[in-house]
């Protein structure tokens, strides 16, 4: 493969990751994500041992989903875990995990430090996801974006700064929260993504040495 195709490959895992975090799974998206390229996808996905447990998961859940007519319960996972906003969630915002303060605001510091990220590379958060931008989906999806246009470098430095400094405790906390349901797919797309971030830092790290 060549560098454009591996940049193309991994962008996509970065939107696919996103969009799973951006908003509940509906019919529409049970259907793309169980069709046969999709499988394809997931399967080669999970051939890397990192990534063969949450992807096994992931997929076992949604094939499920398209039997058991089951979407309202994970539909009521999503919005328990990510738009709730209790002791007993999981808030996919970087701010909640990296300030100190006993109530850290949102639309805060890391709001700000990726908004200018956003703005450099002339983009911005879509007007119909109204959401702070230091989102996780936000950041994944703009992840995906510097896959394919800019340098190893300039991506290492972002996945440094918003990424890789609180994803890891956000896992903790979504693992810890989502123990509560039985099929564990946010458990399982947290556990995979963190594991994604963290072989494509080592290997964006490889690569310039």
């Amino acid at each position: 493969m060549s560098n454009v195709d591996i940049n193309h490959a991994r962008a996509l895992v970065y939107q696919l990751l996103s969009s799973l975090f951006a908003r509940e799974v509906n019919a529409q998206r049970l259907q793309e994500l169980t069709s046969d390229a999709a499988q394809q996808f997931w399967t080669q996905l999970g051939h890397e041992p990192e990534f063969s447990a949450p992807v096994a998961t992931m997929q076992k859940v949604l094939n499920d989903l398209q039997r058991n007519d089951a979407l309202l319960e994970l539909a009521a996972d999503y919005c328990g875990l990510f738009l709730v906003g209790t002791r007993h969630s999981a808030s996919p915002y970087a701010s909640l995990y990296l300030n100190s303060e006993d109530e850290p605001l949102l639309f805060g510091q890391q709001h700000q430090q990726m908004s200018e990220f956003l703005h450099q590379s002339k983009l911005q958060v879509q007007s119909h996801f109204p959401e702070p931008a230091d989102h996780l989906a936000v950041m994944l999806a703009y992840m995906g974006h510097l896959a394919c246009h800019s340098e190893d470098a300039a991506q290492l430095n972002f996945l440094d700064a918003c990424l890789d400094s609180w994803l890891a405790k956000f896992v903790v906390k979504v693992v810890e929260c989502d123990s509560k349901h039985s099929n564990g797919f946010y458990s399982a797309l947290a556990t995979l993504t963190l594991a994604w971030v963290q072989q494509d830092k080592q290997q964006l790290e490889q690569a310039m040495h």
